[in-house]
């Protein structure tokens, strides 16, 4: 068999890179006779193997004259890596634009991606951003931390999508938007596995069917709006009608090992208030994931993310896992200024295409896990922009849920808590939670509530005479009960049999 060029490639290499100088000698060319002392550097020139300064060609020169061999492209190939410009050693960039919450870095178009995080390096201090946009020649970051500020020319470094570890004794334990500790309490401890932040949403036909019902121990919600595990509900509000207050009473459940708590965009106050006077005989199964008001829009939109990221370990785990998050809306509006920061335009009422997109992959994580796994029924607080539950986000996230439960101002006004609007609440889940008896009494309620609040303007101006309409003169009789019946405050105990209640109630009557 006739050999290639390559196999003779050791000897080449070798034959190249013979010593021809040292200290005290001259150098001779390669097969001549070291020890004639007659042969001249000129001589040696003339034999074209002498460099232009009259010394021995170096290896790079004379593999750069010499066919490419096996061992020459892999000398090349170490000696690019030593090159400190090499994009396999150095894939770092530097700010070269800064503007209020929005900073623009190149040299790293090649090596990031959308939604990565990177670590800018502000006078010694590591700063962590994420990725918004990328182009040809720059990228977009938004910072998790709006109050520290790099200068120009810092240096920035990819990190990579954003991963959390959680653990079972995260339970009791406070934590930013990013999964580390804000409660004084020390560090956390990392759970067994590293968990993507921005999870995927799990399979449809994976899931396991949602069928068993769960009590509240809200009367109201119990009767007219039952839950079941692995649901996932809204709460519909304007501002001060009580939204905080009914979300407190339903996380006092006792059908949960687990409850996931995220305060996004609230009011440090509420947050301290919460952990501290509702939640307090709680806490050993609640961790609370808080990004206030006054943190950065990235904040703001990661913290309902990393609180389903951590009741996905829960659940993972065989927990029934009851997740609040208090309130998507204000993730919406989180959502709305890092969109329009990386030049979406905005189509309706100013939220660009983005948030509606974002938000059912938000939602659609919750739920009932997979068979043999545990649930997640999420609570979502929805606040309602100037009281018009037909706005935007509003519709966008009815659309998507598996049930709303409205509060309505008006009734606030009259002094009854929960603020529940009986009619315009539902659950589509229900009919697994009721029985036959008891859908029936509740379709009747509800009916005769209808009746008795479509005509409330009809009987204040006396235009109704009694026993015109049965339905409606029974109505009169008993929804003024009803409502009292449903009154309830969060320092009263839960009601764990509320069709006992109203039982007696009605036969009182």
């Amino acid at each position: 068999m006739q050999k290639s060029k390559n196999d003779s490639a050791p000897t080449d290499v070798l034959k190249d890179t013979t010593p021809m100088v040292s200290s005290d000698t001259k150098a001779s060319p390669v097969g001549a006779d070291s020890t004639d002392p007659d042969l001249t550097n000129a001589e040696l020139k003339d034999t074209d193997l002498t460099n232009e300064e009259g010394g021995v060609p170096s290896v790079k020169e004379k593999q750069a004259d010499a066919p490419p061999t096996a061992l020459s492209r892999l000398l090349s190939f170490v000696t690019h890596q030593d090159d400190p410009s090499s994009c396999l050693v150095n894939q770092g960039g530097v700010i070269s634009d800064v503007a209020r919450g929005t900073l623009v870095a190149r040299g790293l178009s090649q090596s990031v991606l959308l939604g990565d995080t990177v670590c800018i390096d502000c006078d010694g201090q590591a700063v962590r951003g994420e990725i918004i946009h990328v182009n040809e020649e720059n990228v977009l970051i938004k910072p998790y931390d709006e109050t520290v500020v790099p200068v120009l020319m810092a240096s920035v470094f990819p990190k990579g999508p954003l991963f959390v570890a959680p653990d079972r004794s995260w339970c009791g334990r406070v934590v930013n938007a990013l999964g580390e500790a804000i409660d004084g309490k020390g560090a956390l401890l990392s759970g067994p596995r590293n968990m993507a932040v921005e999870g995927d949403v799990p399979p449809a036909l994976k899931r396991a069917r949602v069928k068993k019902g769960l009590r509240t121990g809200v009367k109201v919600i119990d009767i007219f709006t039952p839950l079941c595990f692995g649901q996932r509900i809204g709460i519909f509000a304007g501002s001060g009608v009580g939204k905080s207050t009914l979300l407190s009473m339903m996380m006092q459940a006792d059908h949960f090992d687990t409850v996931v708590l995220a305060l996004t965009g609230e009011r440090g106050r509420e947050v301290r208030d919460m952990l501290d006077d509702t939640l307090h005989n709680k806490l050993d199964k609640v961790v609370a994931v808080i990004a206030t008001g006054d943190e950065s829009p990235m904040m703001r939109r990661l913290a309902p993310i990393m609180a389903t990221t951590i009741a996905e370990y829960f659940s993972s785990l065989g927990d029934n896992v009851l997740l609040v998050v208090d309130s998507v809306t204000r993730y919406a509006l989180a959502m709305r200024e890092i969109a329009i920061s990386a030049h979406e335009p905005p189509v309706s009422r100013g939220f660009p295409p983005r948030v509606f997109s974002e938000l059912p992959r938000l939602l659609e994580r919750a739920g009932s896990g997979r068979e043999g796994k545990g649930s997640i029924t999420g609570v979502y607080a929805v606040l309602v922009d100037g009281d018009d539950h037909n706005d935007p986000i509003s519709d966008a996230i009815r659309g998507i849920l598996d049930g709303h439960i409205v509060l309505d101002r008006a009734i606030a006004a009259q002094g009854r808590f929960p603020a529940v609007d009986i009619p315009a609440s539902i659950s589509r889940l229900a009919p697994h939670s009721w029985t036959d008896e008891q859908r029936i009494l509740v379709q009747n309620l509800k009916e005769m509530i209808f009746r008795y609040e479509e005509t409330r303007d009809l009987r204040a101006m006396g235009a109704y005479r009694a026993g015109t309409d049965q339905v409606l003169d029974q109505a009169i009789f008993l929804v003024p009960s009803i409502y009292a019946a449903m009154k309830q405050s969060p320092d009263m105990p839960l009601v764990h049999d509320p069709y006992d209640e109203l039982a007696k109630l009605l036969k009182s009557q």
